[in-house]
């Protein structure tokens, strides 16, 4: 999926150049004000600007510079916003309907269903549901247009910690299950990293980085882009419950324990390590409460954005995976940390994300 948009307002000027991943979630993540919206906007086919090209899986909805231009009722795509904006005089059942009705056909509504947990909400008014089921709903009314393209501005900006909580999971779902392009608009970092597989970097109209979640959370240089939550994510697998009560979790790169999970083994499991919960050594220590010890090789390090802190970068012994460490500039002179020295990264279990 490719899109090119400049369009320019009284003070703000957009010029932004994307590429994504046919599949999977691609997140817009930015600050208030940085013109995530806008793309989407621009995408939906809602803003028409004077420059603007979108082609999505090899078909062009957009061509400014041909004529072409698909309105957003021709664009087969759907649209889930920060509220559900369901029918109320229609229940659940009929606002599900009303999504089949558009796609022509009622294929798949069974599996959506199930995808989405909304079985015992069909007969219930939008009124009466919580803002985590209203948000199922108008993600299943989205999905059952038959989409090409799923576009979600800050989905859960509305709701509280705990209907955040109830959704993500359905989120993860769909992320792993559906086979369509999602582009996913936000500025909370911890709903990009349980979501996302694709990064891109949003400030003032511009792209300043794009990749997979991964190697751009990885990168020290970007560590201003997330507010002090600068860490790396794993993908592991769960290897077995332990008799003491830790989750034993391998990777490339390694293992870790974590503190208690109720995943079985074989399940893919995502973990966020904040730089400031790793910590290095220059040998392997016994005598320590910390479990997780990685031996890890420094690829880079780079001043933070807290005066008297560096951030570290550490290739782990697969030599792919990437870690971040946050440590000050004395403990950095005392080790001698700089770029191919071997470590040991310590991290705690209980700080473990997932």
């Amino acid at each position: 999926m490719i899109g090119r948009f400049h369009i320019g307002y009284p003070g703000f000027t957009l010029d932004v150049d994307l590429s994504m991943s046919e599949t999977g979630i691609t997140a817009l993540f930015g600050p208030s004000g940085s013109g995530k919206t806008t793309i989407l906007r621009c995408m939906a086919g809602l803003e028409r600007p004077r420059e603007g090209f979108l082609s999505v899986a090899g078909e062009v909805w957009q061509d400014e510079r041909r004529g072409i231009f698909l309105p957003t009722h021709k664009r087969p795509l759907g649209l889930v916003f920060q509220e559900a904006s369901l029918f109320p005089h229609l229940s659940v059942r009929e606002n599900l309907r009303y999504g089949m009705k558009r796609a022509g056909n009622s294929e798949g509504f069974e599996a959506m269903l199930d995808l989405l947990g909304i079985h015992p909400l069909l007969d219930r008014a939008p009124g009466s549901l919580s803002g985590g089921e209203r948000q199922r709903v108008a993600i299943a009314r989205a999905l059952l247009t038959r989409p090409r393209l799923l576009l979600m501005d800050e989905p859960l900006a509305a709701l509280d910690m705990k209907r955040k909580l109830e959704i993500l999971p359905y989120l993860e779902r769909l992320r792993d299950e559906l086979s369509i392009p999602v582009l996913y608009v936000s500025h909370s970092l911890d709903e990009v990293a349980r979501l996302a597989g694709h990064l891109v970097l949003i400030e003032n109209g511009r792209v300043t980085a794009s990749g997979s979640l991964t190697s751009i959370l990885a990168r020290p240089d970007l560590a201003a882009a997330f507010a002090g939550e600068t860490g790396a994510v794993l993908e592991t697998t769960v290897v077995e419950r332990e008799a003491d009560g830790l989750t034993r979790l391998e990777f490339p790169g390694g293992k870790l324990y974590i503190a208690g999970d109720a995943h079985a083994p074989g399940k893919r499991l995502r973990c966020r390590i904040h730089a400031s919960d790793v910590s290095l050594s220059l040998s392997a220590h016994t005598d320590t409460s910390i479990l997780n010890t990685l031996p890890a090789t420094v690829a880079a390090v780079a001043e933070a954005d807290t005066p008297g802190h560096v951030l570290v970068q550490l290739q782990l012994m697969d030599g792919e995976t990437l870690l971040l460490a946050r440590v000050t500039e004395r403990s950095r002179q005392a080790l001698t940390i700089a770029p191919g020295l071997t470590v040991i990264a310590q991290v705690k279990s209980v700080a473990i994300l997932r």
